[in-house]
């Protein structure tokens, strides 16, 4: 209150256009002023700098930049490898099983049509022998896909009902089959039969085509075979995608451990050469063995490119695995075993993802990554170790003269 009684305005601040320089202007002064530190503690002038500060410095400089650059960098590089392995041992495996389980019931069913169109099928003699190992080779595919891993909870609760699926799919060609001598029971049958296994209609094998399309349905209608198939490999290869590409943790890991790690070499050097000059040490030995884990660096960076490079390339190669393989390409392939290989076949597919993501890595290094972490604790402690005796020694014993 005013002392006229009127209330008092509160003061207004500076308009807001203003307020964003002024915060500006503090970060900047902050980043500045950290920066400083950081030069002052990661990178010191030793010309002129007295033996304890030097020391001091050093003391609380290298062991920081050896703990947070080797384990960023172990992170980032196990992050890669898991993905690798993830890949190359789960991802890989399912895409290969579901377009091989497709393409099987598309064969099995081809042949079940024409063996009954036909009159060949007999309520004894059965279907055709490729008919029954498509369909066997199929129910494998699907509990391959079970087992590998690839797959969360509710995509193998998904499974389980494709599984399910199969199952009544073959129930009704048998049912065709047993209608053999009854043409109207027997196509009620082999319709049902179609309807299980693509959503929309399949041409009838009187069309010439043996092999017909079967475009996969989404949404609420996808509630046959191949829409079910179709949904959990699109769910996979975006997976793959997600798994291929570098990821922001990642990126930002690598960024910090260059940094840290070429500071904490460059850092390495100065001190050796502080040492030698002021010291008269020739050789520092527990720097020297400090230094031996950043040798294995440059090797462990490639490997992580060559396992990134390798899943990007995997990338074409599931795409065809689900949209362009086919029927056709199955049966020539399976027609001819020792002529040239079909390349839109799945077991060409598979041989080459198998053979890019084995080449994606370097296979000595495989187990490396959780020792990188701990391999860097080792050479803070021996930094930390070795110059914490060098500080010591040079404030007990100090000649009159000495610098200081």
């Amino acid at each position: 209150m005013s002392r006229s009684g009127r209330p008092r305005r509160a003061e207004a601040g500076p308009p807001p256009a203003l307020r964003l320089p002024r915060r500006a202007r503090a970060l900047g002064a902050v980043a500045v002023e950290l920066a400083r530190r950081v030069r002052r503690y990661a990178w010191p002038t030793a010309a002129g700098t007295p033996n304890r500060v030097f020391l001091r410095d050093r003391l609380v400089a290298l062991p920081l930049l050896a703990v947070v650059g080797f384990g960023s960098f172990g992170w980032a590089y196990a992050h890669v490898r898991d993905d690798s392995a993830y890949v190359r041992d789960r991802l890989a495996p399912a895409l290969v099983g579901l377009a091989d389980a497709r393409a099987s019931l598309f064969i099995a069913q081809g042949e079940a049509e024409e063996n009954l169109a036909e009159g060949r099928a007999t309520e004894i003699g059965g279907l055709s022998e490729r008919y029954r190992t498509r369909v066997a080779r199929a129910t494998q595919s699907l509990n391959q896909v079970t087992r590998s891993g690839a797959l969360t909870v509710a995509e193998e609760q998904e499974l389980r009902v494709v599984s399910a699926l199969v199952v009544d799919y073959t129930g009704r060609i048998g049912r065709a089959q047993g209608h053999i001598t009854d043409p109207v029971l027997r196509e009620a049958e082999l319709s049902y039969a179609r309807s299980m296994l693509c959503s929309t209609r399949i041409a009838a094998p009187r069309s010439g085509d043996r092999y017909p399309s079967c475009p996969p349905t989404t949404g609420s209608a996808a509630t046959a075979i191949v829409d079910r198939v179709s949904g959990l490999e699109r769910r996979l290869r975006e997976r793959l995608a997600d798994r291929a590409g570098w990821g922001s943790g990642v990126l930002a890991a690598a960024v910090v451990a260059g940094l840290a790690l070429t500071l904490f070499a460059a850092g390495l050097v100065r001190t050796v050469v502080f040492l030698h000059r002021r010291f008269r040490i020739r050789l520092s030995l527990p720097l020297a063995a400090a230094a031996l884990p950043l040798l294995a660096v440059p090797l462990l960076t490639a490997d992580a490119l060559l396992a990134q490079h390798a899943q990007r390339e995997t990338l074409p190669l599931a795409d065809t695995l689900a949209g362009g393989t086919s029927p056709e390409a199955e049966t020539v392939a399976e027609e001819h075993p020792f002529g040239a290989p079909v390349p839109q076949a799945v077991e060409v597919l598979a041989d080459r993802i198998d053979d890019l993501l084995a080449d994606g890595r370097l296979a000595f290094l495989d187990g490396t990554a959780p020792f990188v972490f701990p391999a860097g604790l080792v050479a803070a402690g021996l930094v930390g170790g070795a110059l914490h005796t060098y500080r010591r020694e040079y404030l007990v014993v100090t000649r009159r003269g000495a610098a200081v």
